[in-house]
Parts: structure tokens; sequence; C-alpha cells
């Protein structure tokens, strides 16, 4: 079974995101934090992002959308520092049409090639429909079998989802796993500038200066100059 490397060892993470931007909005600084501590980070995305009208798909001034959104993944992931970003097709808006296994045996097959030591997905508790689906597959797929090599799998929020859920109506998000990324909150900023279209002006939940202010927030909350807050859904220490 592979081991845990030591907190000095280089690890490979895994970030599985449901929309393009989502893996910036819930973990940039944590991605660009891990890769400065030479740590190997890739990211999947499982959604298009760009086609819940589905009647606009075949346009092809659609098609050219869902080109520069891939071109603006790549751009971010390389600014986080990421090893590999890679970019599926299932339906945005629309993943709990498809058989929860088919997407349960794609994130299965990321960590069979990739092995990461650490998964970051999204909270289950989420406003969206695909982020809650990508994290009943994540969870599915990092089961705690002999042989698995996932020994942490956290959660993130999104802004623009995660707060916006109703009272009652869903798994509360409560941070209680905090990552310091005074050093990096400038690089997840920068990455959220490539998804330029995807942002909103302030003081829309998911624009840049919101962005900042709960990087700011969640940092206060435990000292820190800035933060990024996960939930813990799993945490194996190995001896």
């Amino acid at each position: 079974m592979p081991k845990l490397p030591s907190r000095n060892a280089p690890r490979t993470i895994l970030v599985v995101a449901a929309h393009p931007d989502d893996e910036v909005l819930g973990c940039g600084g944590t991605i660009a934090r891990h890769v400065r501590q030479g740590d190997t980070v890739h990211i999947a995305i499982l959604a298009e992002g760009l086609t819940s009208r589905s009647h606009h798909r075949d346009r092809k001034s659609y098609r050219v959308e869902l080109a520069k959104l891939a071109k603006a993944a790549q751009a971010a992931s390389r600014i986080l520092g990421a090893a590999s970003v890679e970019l599926h097709n299932f339906p945005d808006n629309r993943m709990d049409t498809t058989d929860l296994l088919d997407v349960v045996k794609v994130v299965e097959k990321l960590i069979a090639q990739h092995k990461p030591h650490i998964v970051y997905t999204h909270h289950s508790g989420d406003v969206n429909i695909d982020h809650s689906y990508t994290h009943r597959a994540v969870i599915t797929a990092c089961r705690p079998l002999p042989g698995n090599p996932v020994r942490q799998l956290l959660f993130f929020e999104v802004p623009s989802s995660t707060e916006w859920q109703g009272p009652g109506c869903a798994p509360t998000f409560q941070a209680h796993w905090f990552s310091d990324i005074t050093e990096t909150l400038t690089l997840k900023l920068k990455a959220l500038a490539e998804y330029q279209p995807e942002m909103r002006p302030w003081p829309h939940a998911r624009s840049l200066k919101a962005i900042e202010h709960l990087a700011r927030w969640r940092g206060a909350s435990v000292g820190l100059e800035a933060a990024e807050a996960f939930m813990v859904g799993r945490y194996i220490e190995r001896s």
C-alpha cells in the first residue's frame, strides 16, 4: 500500500472540480502553495461549464466559447504551477442526468493514474447541482479500500454557491481546516483574472474583490493574513 510521504517529502495532489474556475475559486491559493512546497498538483474539471442551454450546444459560437474557456483553464493552471489540467465534457448544470457511476469511473481513473495523497473537491451542500454531484463521485472513488493512495480528502467552498444554500436544505459548510495563502493570494487572483468572462462586478460574491475579502476573513479567523477554508472529509495518518 502506498505510504503518505513525510511532511518534508513531495506529495501528489489531485483537485477535482465541476467547472472551469471552480478549482481556482475553491483552492487556487492552496494549489500554488503546494507547488511552492515541491508537491505535484493535477487538476481535473468534469463539466463543460458553458452549455446549460442545450439548444445552443451545436452552434459554432458556443464551440468557440468552450475553446476559450479551456484555454483559460490552461492559463490559470500555469499561473498556479499545476503539472496538468484535464477537462472532461459532462453536461453543464446537468451532471445529475448522467449516471453517477460514469462520473465515478472518471475519478477512479484519475486516482489510478496520479495516485494522489491528497484530494480536494467540492462541498456536498453547494447550491449548484454539479458541485454536489462531483462531491458524491469523489467520495465514492476515494472510499478507503486497501491500496487506495488517498490519505487526505478535503472539501472547499465556492463563492456564489456554497454560501447561497438555504438553511436546512443541505449540509452547512463549517470551516475547520485552513490553508495559509498569504504568499499565494496574488497568484489566485491572477489566475481568476484568466476567467474574466466568468467573474462578476462587486458586490457579487464571485467578484475579485469579494474573493479577496473572503480570503482575508478566513485568514483573520485563524490569525493569518489570508487563508482558504476546507472541511475534512477524511484524514488517515499512517505510521
